[in-house]
């Protein structure tokens, strides 16, 4: 069995939703709820990886793990490589810690689509997560990431040809329809400690997407499409409304 480490990274100071992680209007912390739903993906370890001692007591609190990473790092990817440095997974996870309502199955086909590469004579750099358009989402939208995909290999896994904040591929003829990417990640222990040291890249500059400096280096990104996403949490109407659907649902 492949054993998976899930690393949530969980920032105290968001701009838009400060101390976002630790808003505890359900009863619980929203790290919590992110924590249980990792945890229920078969054979994986959870770790949260946050720059604050608030969260780590609030973590400590419900009886998870949370580890304390340099403030200054640039990206979460980079506060996930700090976690998962002395890690002994075979695949390393990177859910983000405003997903309270991710579902646990679809961490798990990430994890299989990364394991399956591994396999194969053109291993993935990293592995990613898309699905279709919800129709109450505009594809015009820049903060909505698209993601353009290959043919499937003979391993049947697709793999990233590009991601942009524009509506792409251009429907010119025919549907078009686009993906929405969805911001997880699964990497093997070597990857993940290898992307601190990549350089960025003009694309990446310019569209403001990570993801785009793997591409740019060369690398592969295999992809996997699940059904649907689960709603982030950005802005207080977006904790509001989880916390809504949240109490109808107990």
């Amino acid at each position: 069995m492949t054993h998976a480490l899930i690393v949530i990274p969980a920032r105290y100071g968001s701009t838009r939703l400060p101390a976002k992680p630790l808003l505890a209007d359900t009863g619980k912390p929203l790290i919590q709820h992110t924590v249980e739903a990792a945890s229920a993906v078969k054979g994986a370890e959870v770790v949260v990886a946050t720059d604050d001692q608030r969260i780590v007591d609030a973590v400590t609190a419900f009886g998870a793990r949370a580890v304390m990473t340099d403030p200054n790092h640039p990206s979460g990817t980079d506060r996930v490589a700090e976690a998962a440095r002395d890690s002994k997974a075979d695949i390393v996870v990177n859910v983000q810690g405003d997903e309270p309502e991710i579902e646990p199955e679809n961490i798990a086909a990430l994890i299989e689509a990364h394991a399956r590469t591994q396999q194969t004579d053109r291993p993935a750099f990293a592995s990613t997560l898309v699905c279709p358009f919800p129709d109450h989402a505009n594809p015009d939208d820049p903060n909505t990431v698209k993601a353009v995909l290959s043919q499937p290999d003979p391993a049947g896994v697709r793999s990233a040809l590009y991601f942009s904040r524009s509506r792409v591929p251009f429907p010119r003829s025919g549907d078009g329809a686009p993906f929405l990417h969805l911001g997880i990640y699964a990497f093997t222990p070597e990857g993940l400690q290898s992307f601190p040291s990549l350089n960025r890249t003009p694309l990446e500059n310019t569209e403001s997407l990570e993801q785009l400096r793997i591409l740019e280096h060369g690398h592969r990104i295999a992809v996997a499409i699940v059904p649907r996403a689960a709603p982030g949490i950005d802005t207080r109407a977006d904790y509001d409304a989880f916390v809504a659907r949240y109490r109808s649902r107990n």
